[in-house]
Formats: C-alpha cells, sequence, structure tokens
C-alpha cells in the first residue's frame, strides 16, 4: 500500500476499507471505501480518497462518507462517491451529483438474437448514427419552444411519452416514473434553457454511448426471467447519457451561488469545491428544484433517443423478427434526492447524494417498480466499450449499508488527456474489430479516451459488489457495436 495511506486506512474485510475521521481534523464520520486491496493500489494513484476525507467535513453527514469501487477523482466529491446528509442539520452540495445531473443508463431489451443482429451490425449503427447526434454541442431532431421546455423540465419521461414517443409501459420502470415532483423552471436560468433546447434527443459526447449487445451469461435465470432477460445470445442496446448542456450550466450557475451561501452560513469546509448551503435553506431548495428540471430533461432525452431506436430496428427488420424492444429499466447515477432512511433504529428523511453511483434498492421496496418488487431493483453496470457489462439487482445489505447505492460503471484509470497520449483512435477500432465489435465515432482521435486501458476492468468492480452483498449478479453483456459521441 502507498506509504501516504499506510497507517491512515484501515481493512475492515477483504472488500472494506475505512479512512479513520482522525485524519482530518474536522472530518464528522469515516470514510468507507469497497474494493480489493489490488484495486486500491490503483484507487491511491490520483486525490479520490482524500476526496471521501474531505467529504466527511460536510455538516449532516451521517454514517460515512462512502466510495465504490470504480471511483475516481472528480469535481469536490470523488467519482463513485456517496453521502447522505440530514434534513434539517445537513446541507446540499452540487458537487455531490456533479455536471452532468442525471447521467445516467437505460437498458433496452430486445426477441433478437445475436445470430440474427450480427450480419447487420454495420446498418443498424448507420442508421442510428444518422437518427442519433451525438457529439460535443449537437442539435436534436426535438424542436420545441420556450412553453415546451418547461413542461419538458416539469414533466420529464411523461412529456415525451403523452407525445407518442414511448408508452406507458417504459415511465413503469424508470426511476422515479421518469421525472422528479418538485422541480421548477423558474429556478434555471435562461442560459441553461437555451443549451438545453436544441438538445433533446442527443447523445452527446465524452463517455456517453449508445451499445448493443447480447446476453453471454445469466447467473440467477429466475431473476432474468424476472427482468426479460430470458437467454443466452439475447440482444440488448444500452443507452448513457444524461442531461446536456443544460445540466452542466445548472451545475455552473449553483456553484457560484453555493461559493457565496457557504459564506453567509459561516460553513467550513476543506475544500471548496465542495460548496454548499443547508438543505432547508433557500440557496438549498432551489439548487433541488433546479436540479430537478436536469434530472427530468434527462429522463426525456433517454425517452427520445429511445424511441428513434425502436424506429431504426422497425426499419431494418421485418415483423417476423418480433424486434418488441423494451425498456428493462432506466435509472440516475448523477443525482441527489430526499429518501427514507433506517439510522440507528429510527426512520430518517436524508438528502442523499449518489454521483457515479446508482440505487440497489431490495426486494419489496416501494420505490422498486411493481413488476420487479419481488426480486430487486435492477442496478445497470456499463463497461468500457471493449469489455463486458452487467445487469445486477439491489440488496437489503445496500439498504442498510450504502443508503440502497452500488457502482455505476468500471471507473477510471487513466485521465482523458494521458489516455491520448498513449493510445490511438484507429488502432483501437481495428483492435476492437478483431474481437467483434464494431465502433462508430464522429471523432476517431477522441476514441482513446474511451478505450479499455483508460479503465478498470468492470468485472472485477461488480465482484466486489457481489462479494461486498450490495447487489447480486444477473446477467453479463458483451457488446458488438458501439456508437460514441
Amino acid at each position: 500500500m502507498n506509504l501516504r495511506w499506510h497507517d491512515i486506512i484501515q481493512k475492515i474485510d477483504d472488500y472494506r476499507w475505512q479512512i479513520s475521521p482522525n485524519y482530518k481534523s474536522g472530518m464528522k464520520v469515516p470514510g468507507l471505501v469497497y474494493a480489493t486491496e489490488k484495486m486500491l493500489e490503483l484507487i491511491q494513484e490520483d486525490e479520490s480518497l482524500e476526496q471521501v476525507a474531505n467529504v466527511a467535513f460536510l455538516p449532516g453527514i451521517v454514517n460515512y462518507s462512502l466510495a465504490m469501487p470504480d471511483i475516481h477523482c472528480g469535481y469536490g466529491f470523488p467519482i463513485g462517491g456517496v453521502c447522505a446528509t440530514e434534513i434539517k442539520k445537513g446541507v446540499v452540495s452540487p458537487g455531490g451529483v456533479g455536471f452532468d445531473i442525471n447521467c445516467g443508463v437505460r437498458l433496452l431489451r430486445s426477441d433478437l438474437n445475436i445470430k440474427e443482429v450480427r450480419p447487420k451490425i454495420n446498418d443498424l449503427l448507420q442508421a442510428l448514427f444518422i437518427n442519433i447526434p451525438s457529439g460535443l454541442g449537437t442539435r436534436g431532431r426535438i424542436k420545441i419552444n420556450a412553453r415546451e421546455m418547461d413542461d419538458v423540465l416539469v414533466k420529464g419521461a411523461v412529456w415525451a411519452v403523452e407525445r407518442g414517443f414511448g408508452n406507458t409501459t417504459d415511465l413503469e420502470v424508470i426511476e422515479d416514473g421518469g421525472y422528479l415532483e418538485n422541480a421548477d423552471p423558474a429556478r434555471v436560468s435562461d442560459k441553461a434553457r437555451q443549451r438545453g433546447m436544441p438538445q433533446l434527443g442527443t447523445l452527446g459526447a465524452g463517455n456517453h454511448f449508445l451499445e448493443i449487445g447480447y446476453v453471454q451469461e445469466i447467473y440467477e435465470p429466475d431473476v432474468a426471467n424476472v427482468l426479460g432477460i430470458g437467454e443466452i445470445g439475447q440482444v440488448v442496446i444500452w443507452i448513457h447519457t444524461g442531461s446536456r448542456g443544460l445540466g452542466h450550466q445548472i451545475c455552473t450557475d449553483y456553484l457560484k451561488v453555493m461559493g457565496r451561501a457557504t459564506e453567509k452560513y459561516q460553513i467550513k469546509l476543506s475544500d471548496r469545491q465542495l460548496a454548499c448551503a443547508p438543505v432547508k435553506s433557500e440557496e438549498g431548495q432551489n439548487y433541488l428544484t433546479a436540479m430537478s428540471c436536469a434530472a427530468n430533461y434527462a429522463w426525456a432525452n433517454r425517452q427520445f433517443i429511445t424511441h428513434w431506436i425502436r424506429h431504426v430496428f422497425a426499419d431494418i427488420f421485418s415483423r417476423s423478427c418480433a424486434v418488441n424492444l423494451e425498456t428493462v429499466y432506466d435509472i440516475a447515477h448523477n443525482i441527489a434526492k430526499i429518501e427514507e432512511h433506517v439510522i440507528r433504529g429510527e426512520k430518517a428523511s436524508l438528502c442523499v447524494h449518489r454521483k457515479g453511483a446508482t440505487r440497489a434498492f431490495p426486494a419489496g421496496h416501494p420505490d422498486v417498480p411493481q413488476v420487479y418488487r419481488r426480486v430487486g431493483q435492477p442496478v445497470l453496470i456499463p463497461g468500457d466499450m471493449g469489455r463486458y457489462s452487467y445487469v445486477m439487482v439491489g440488496t437489503d445489505r445496500a439498504m442498510r449499508e450504502t443508503f440502497g447505492s452500488s457502482c455505476h460503471g468500471a471507473g477510471r484509470v487513466q485521465s482523458r488527456s494521458a489516455a491520448r497520449r498513449s493510445l490511438k483512435g484507429p488502432d483501437i477500432i481495428n483492435e476492437l474489430e478483431k474481437r467483434g465489435i464494431t465502433v462508430k465515432s464522429d471523432s476517431i482521435s477522441s476514441l482513446a479516451e474511451e478505450a479499455s486501458p483508460a479503465y478498470k476492468d468492470v468485472t472485477s468492480v461488480v465482484e466486489v459488489m457481489q462479494e461486498a452483498g450490495l447487489a447480486r449478479k444477473i446477467a453479463k453483456i458483451y457488446p458488438v457495436g458501439v456508437i460514441k459521441g
């Protein structure tokens, strides 16, 4: 172990490591990191463990400052960080949500088999690439006016479905039914609206992607059947994107507000990137209602993309293939929510920050869609474009230990600039083609940023979640076609 952390971080078991609150004067709770010892060696190479300790300074923080095994350095909070604060005495911090509010994942299942899809993968990717704009600053096919923009911010995916872009069965399996109720468009700046209006139905850039894959392994067949993932070779589609320029601008706007609020309320922090305000304050409430607008926009965005994917598959495959693309689940992994949890034996309302982390609620929880309630909430864990992705379900232990939270992906081990220096886009495409994976992007050079060596192996991340008891493996998915922004 790195000498810097040798006497600071303590091993609890093979998958849990604790940072003592004595590490820094001002820490209110310990840090708790989920990782193997081998993974911890990589995690220590950036400042993410320091960020775990810094989050522990937040007023009203409960139990632990948590870090999932896909942890890496972010703005204020580490990506892969989770914390909950009390409503009465606690704070909300935009750094605990991030710039891409409700960046999230939707998984679609089909009735197609990989043998039917693989011969047409190039046609599929080309048609998807044309119909779903990707890349930085792209404009979508959905044209809306200012009044309609307000409706999107309030109603999210519901607004899209009401206009024929999907159906009510989609809404039944989206986190929160596809919208948060406390959204207030009046708290969103004109600049944020202007950035967001032309981008509905777009994928974006960076680590956002659309991926066609197939089921390679099933670990719990009974649960998989409930999720509609019934057989080896079944084709599924991943959508990974968020609130685009709208969410980025909302975060930017409120970081300025929170910087002033931190001074106003005399909040002592070890990192000004954790700027925050009391949850009950005017500043805190305004941020949460604006953040909800961005979350709703992101759910609408993924709903529009789902609609275009269905059209493309219907055009390429005949009715006899019974495409029937249905939403398995849609989950946010950059969000703050008011939730009820049991703390010291009593129910408490908390503001749960998940940044690069997803909900992992157990069977029986009322917030799990009725169709999945007996098996638990689907937990969607995409890997990098050259390796596997996983479908898991939440557990009771996650509810007790991590406020019902799990990891959200593989997690970076190289910065984007380092990846660009060490890898070349054309080489990556050729290597993936040899492994049966076709990639399409509007920027071949930027593919280096998202190549497999830039990420942890998601299988090792998922194993930590499984062995720590925070989520259970249901299915493993292998990619065959990827669109990157």
